[in-house]
C-alpha cells in the first residue's frame, strides 16, 4: 500500500542525521548550513559610537571645541563637560560625556566656538550609537540550521567571527538505468532522450554530484553500481515499478536495504522509493517517468538531503487555490505559477512531460478533498 504523500515526505525527513561539521573559514562555509549557532564574540557597537559627522556635545549650546577624533582611532581620553563639544567622524568612538551628535550640515564654527544654525535644542542621545545597542557580547545572531548566506557570512564577520562551524554537503552518485534511453540527439521509434539525467544537477546544487552512471536493464549491474558506488546518496532513475524490466526492489533486497519507503500516494510519482543500505548509505529510487521523477526529488530527495546537510526544517508556503479537481484518495502535485498569494495552473502535466514544470515556478500540493490553500514546492534548486 502506497505511503500517504506527508508521511512520506516527513519520513526522507527522518531517514537520516547531519553529516559531520568542519570549522570553515568563512568563504568556504557559503552555501552550507551551520552546526552550532553564531554567536556574538564583542557588544556591538563594541562602544559609544558617532552616527553622523559632525560634534559630540554636552549640555546647551554655544559650545567649545576641544578636540576631534576620526573613524578608526580609540576612544578620547576626555570626558565632556557642559558646553564643550568633540569633533566626530561616522563611526568614530565618541567621548565619555556625550548627549548626543550635532550633523555637520547643523552647524557653524567659529575658531573655536560651535553653534547650531537652527537654535533646536539637541534631542539627547541623537546620533549617537550606544555601546551593545545591536547586540551583546554572547548574544544569539543565527541558530543553528540555518542556511549560510552572503548576509550571514557579512553578519559572522561583523561579530568578530573567522570561520563557521557547517556540516558539510551531500555526496550524490546518480545511476541511470534503461535499455530504451538515448543521451544525445532527437527521440527514435523505440527509443525516448533520457531528461532526468540532464535535470538532476540543477536540482542538487544542496549536495555535490560525484558522478552519473548509465546502464542497461541489467540486475547484476544495478547491484555493482549499488554496492560499489560510494556516495552518501545513491539516486536511481527508473527500474522503480513492478515490469519486468523494474529490478530495484529485488536488487536492494537482495542487498538488505531497509526499505522505508515503497510508494506514495501520490500522482505523479507514486512508484517512488527510500532505502537505507547497511552500511548507512541512502538510496532514493526516482521513476522513469520525468515529471515523475521531479516530482519524487521534491518529495523524498530534497528533504533527504536537508537532513543530511543539518538544515532546519523551514515552514511550509501557502497559496490559494481554485478547485483543481483533487484526487479521492491520493495526494496531486500540479506544476502552477505564483501571483498575488494566488497559484494558476500551467497544465501540461502528464506524468512523461516536463512541459509543465518548466512552465511553472512551484508544484502545488493539493491533498485528497482540496479547497482553499495548499503547500507548494519550488521548482529551484532546493525544496
Amino acid at each position: 500500500m502506497n505511503m500517504p504523500w506527508t508521511l512520506a515526505r516527513r519520513t526522507a525527513r527522518e531517514a537520516a542525521k547531519p553529516l559531520d561539521a568542519a570549522e570553515l573559514a568563512l568563504p568556504d562555509a557559503l552555501g552550507l548550513a551551520l552546526a552550532s549557532a553564531v554567536r556574538a564574540l564583542t557588544s556591538q557597537p563594541a562602544c559609544d559610537t558617532s552616527a553622523m559627522d559632525g560634534y559630540a556635545v554636552a549640555g546647551s549650546g554655544p559650545w567649545t571645541v576641544v578636540g576631534r577624533v576620526a573613524a578608526g582611532e580609540p576612544v578620547p581620553s576626555v570626558v565632556l563637560r557642559s558646553g564643550e563639544a568633540f569633533g566626530v567622524a561616522t563611526g568614530a568612538p565618541v567621548p565619555g560625556g556625550s548627549e548626543s551628535v550635532l550633523p555637520v550640515e547643523r552647524c557653524s564654527v567659529n575658531g573655536t566656538q560651535l553653534r547650531e544654525n537652527r537654535h533646536e535644542p539637541p534631542l539627547l542621545g541623537r546620533h549617537i550609537r550606544r555601546q551593545g545597542e545591536d547586540w551583546a557580547a554572547g548574544d544569539e545572531l543565527v541558530p543553528a540550521g540555518t542556511l549560510i548566506t552572503p548576509a550571514v557570512l557579512g553578519l559572522a564577520a561583523g561579530a568578530g567571527h573567522d570561520t563557521l562551524l557547517a556540516h558539510r554537503r551531500p555526496e550524490v552518485a546518480v545511476i541511470v538505468t534503461g535499455d530504451e534511453l538515448l543521451h544525445t540527439g532527437p527521440p527514435t521509434p523505440g527509443k525516448v532522450r533520457d531528461a532526468i539525467g540532464p535535470m538532476l544537477p540543477g536540482l542538487l546544487t544542496r549536495a555535490d554530484l560525484t558522478g552519473t552512471t548509465h546502464l542497461r536493464d541489467d540486475p547484476a549491474a544495478l547491484t555493482d553500481a549499488l554496492a560499489f558506488t560510494q556516495a552518501d546518496v545513491l539516486v536511481t532513475c527508473g527500474a522503480t515499478s513492478v515490469g519486468p524490466a523494474d529490478h530495484l526492489r529485488r536488487v536492494l533486497t537482495e542487498l538488505d536495504a531497509e526499505i522505508l519507503v515503497s510508494g506514495v500516494a501520490c500522482r505523479p510519482g507514486h512508484p517512488m522509493l527510500l532505502a537505507v543500505l547497511p552500511d548507512g548509505r541512502c538510496v532514493v529510487g526516482l521513476p522513469g517517468n520525468p515529471f515523475a521523477a521531479f516530482a519524487a526529488v521534491l518529495t523524498l530527495l530534497h528533504p533527504l538531503l536537508d537532513a543530511l546537510g543539518g538544515h532546519a526544517v523551514r515552514p511550509p508556503i501557502t497559496v490559494r487555490l481554485s478547485d483543481v479537481n483533487a484526487h479521492p484518495h491520493d495526494t496531486r502535485l500540479i506544476p502552477v505559477t505564483r501571483s498575488g498569494g494566488e497559484a494558476i495552473p500551467v497544465g501540461h502535466d502528464r506524468p512523461g512531460s516536463l512541459w509543465g514544470a518548466a512552465l511553472a515556478d512551484a508544484l502545488a500540493v493539493v491533498p485528497p478533498g482540496h479547497e482553499g490553500e495548499v503547500e507548494v514546492l519550488t521548482c529551484e534548486s532546493a525544496s
